[in-house]
């Protein structure tokens, strides 16, 4: 108890030395924090938008099918196996049919993906039922993302040509009428494609019963067995790509830390071995009263610790109203930065809890700990004699 008391006194007593090196402990564990719940933040709203958008429960892949390999598309689609029939007809399923096409917006040719969903769908949460309301029974109703939108200038009630090849390698055309216009994060149901009826898409490929993805329902527990036809890709296998993109930032941001954290305790550090060599008659005084080394030296410790602590504690003081604050508001994207990447929404919250901050924490404390020892080392060389007259060694 006297050792606490004691550290406690002499780290007050250092006047702004002491409040300095407060500071940039605490700046460096509210940088740390607010960077690690950003990340994790952005992490869990793409992975949420690509769920419920796009991928729900997981997916069942044509086994052609290569989402990076456009050719693959003339092969990948295949009769809908009854199982998944079946599961589809409960509501638990929900087929996609893809093939390659080219559209001419506005007098020029651009290539884009059609895609067929049943406009009754619940699976995700594509707007698919506005294609089933469509007054011109001569046209074909079709659905775009903003994205798409903005990049062949298309609005809602235009018409726009497109051609394709059915499966028996004919080639055909037809108008789609734009009869609503998306709004989403999820640029992989967005970017140059467009969704039109499951019906009619198998209709125009006449490929009748045929899919090229079937995505599962969420809170689907059993997942059925198919024939090899047909491959299942489970949510770690769809979201591998995002995970290992937000992985590699989280290693560049690490060198962040490391340098701030660096910085914060090379001024412990300095201030660790200053106040041994400006206490060097306090030291022989404490030995000469009796006091062994290593009470001396966990003396030094102590002290360098409670910077810890206390960083700690004034971190939490302006640190936590302004992260609750980020994480309640958010904040948005530069528009440049918008659209880049895969589905990164434009406005980001962070996400906070209390395993970040504990290991953040722990982490700042062992490292102000160990950076408080270093220096004190060299007393377990000290004479007292020798510390009486201001030497030391």
């Amino acid at each position: 108890m006297l050792t606490i008391k004691l550290a406690f006194k002499n780290i007050t007593h250092a006047g702004i030395r002491t409040w300095l090196n407060v500071f940039v402990l605490s700046f460096a564990f509210v940088l740390i924090v607010f960077t690690e719940g950003f990340y994790d933040g952005m992490a869990q709203q793409v992975k949420d938008a690509m769920v419920n958008s796009e991928i729900g429960g997981g997916q069942f892949w044509q086994k052609d099918y290569d989402p990076f390999d456009p050719f693959s598309l003339e092969q990948s689609h295949s009769i809908i196996p009854d199982n998944l029939s079946n599961e589809i007809n409960k509501g638990n399923a929900s087929a996609v049919l893809i093939v390659s096409a080219a559209i001419f917006p506005r007098g020029h040719v651009q290539s884009a993906l059609l895609k067929g969903i049943d406009p009754n769908q619940k699976i995700v949460n594509l707007p698919s039922a506005v294609l089933d309301h469509n007054a011109d029974t001569n046209s074909i109703p079709g659905l775009i993302g903003s994205r798409m939108a903005n990049n062949t200038g298309l609005s809602i009630g235009d018409f726009v040509s497109v051609r394709w090849r059915n499966i028996h390698g004919t080639f055909d055309a037809a108008d789609i009428k734009i009869v609503d216009i998306m709004s989403t994060d999820v640029q992989t149901i967005d970017r140059d494609q467009i969704w039109i009826p499951l019906n009619k898409l198998q209709s125009m490929l006449q490929a009748p019963g045929q899919a090229t993805i079937i995505t599962m329902k969420k809170t689907v527990s059993t997942i059925p067995s198919v024939g090899a036809e047909w491959k299942f890709r489970n949510l770690a296998y769809l979201l591998k790509d995002i995970n290992d993109n937000l992985n590699r930032k989280k290693v560049s941001s690490a060198f962040m830390y490391i340098l701030l954290l660096s910085m914060a305790l090379l001024a412990v550090f300095d201030t660790q071995v200053l106040a041994i060599f400006r206490r060097r008659k306090e030291i022989g005084t404490l030995m000469a009263l009796g006091m062994t080394r290593w009470n001396i030296i966990s003396l030094f410790t102590l002290e360098g610790s409670m910077l810890g602590v206390l960083a700690f504690v004034t971190g939490m003081i302006y640190g936590l109203p302004l992260l609750t604050l980020l994480a309640k508001t958010g904040f948005a994207l530069p528009s440049m930065v918008q659209g880049v990447g895969s589905s990164i929404p434009p406005t980001l919250y962070p996400k906070y809890g209390i395993r970040l901050y504990l290991i953040t924490t722990i982490i700042l404390f062992i490292s102000v700990m160990i950076v408080s020892f270093l220096p004190t080392r060299r007393i377990t060389r000290l004479k007292p004699t020798d510390a009486l007259r201001g030497k030391l060694s």
